[in-house]
């Protein structure tokens, strides 16, 4: 569970300052970013970033424009650990970034979810695009998950 965020300019009541963290920031950042842009706009700004980023998968951009939201705009951008001194959380997306996210300031709250990599995914076209389907699918549950305490944070706040 999410704690109290902590007071500040513009603390709370203003939008939680989100980061999705992948190794690549590519795939699985991409779609959390591209779907918490989606769904509730107002209770966050939301980037992502990778420790080495590999440029946007056409995959992901295909699998999240079947789910009506396009993400053929962003871009696939390096950590900058300036970026914790303006951040509420962190959630990183594989086990890799879990490990090597630089050590965060108390104020910035971490979350993990450790999803399998669909730029891993072996098989046919359509079997391949289907994993990035169901990653595509956990993203959004969890992110309407993370919306629900999120605001169940700020009312308790």
């Amino acid at each position: 569970m999410l704690g109290v965020r902590q007071t500040g300019p513009g603390r709370p009541g203003s939008p939680w300052r989100v980061l999705f963290l992948c190794t690549g920031n590519s795939c699985r950042s991409q779609m959390a970013e591209g779907w918490a842009r989606a769904l509730e706009k107002d209770l966050w700004q939301v980037e992502s970033a990778g420790l080495e980023p590999a440029g946007v998968n056409p995959r992901a951009v295909a699998a999240m424009a079947e789910a009506g939201v396009d993400i053929s705009g962003q871009t696939s951008k390096m950590l900058d650990p300036a970026a914790f001194d303006r951040l509420d959380l962190v959630v990183t997306l594989c086990g890799d970034a879990e490990e090597r996210c630089p050590l965060t300031p108390p104020s910035v709250q971490r979350l993990h979810w450790g999803l399998p990599d669909p730029a891993r995914a072996t098989g046919s076209e359509e079997e391949i695009q289907q994993v990035f389907r169901r990653v595509r699918d956990e993203i959004r549950s969890r992110l309407q998950s993370l919306a629900a305490q999120l605001r169940a944070t700020e009312r308790s706040g």
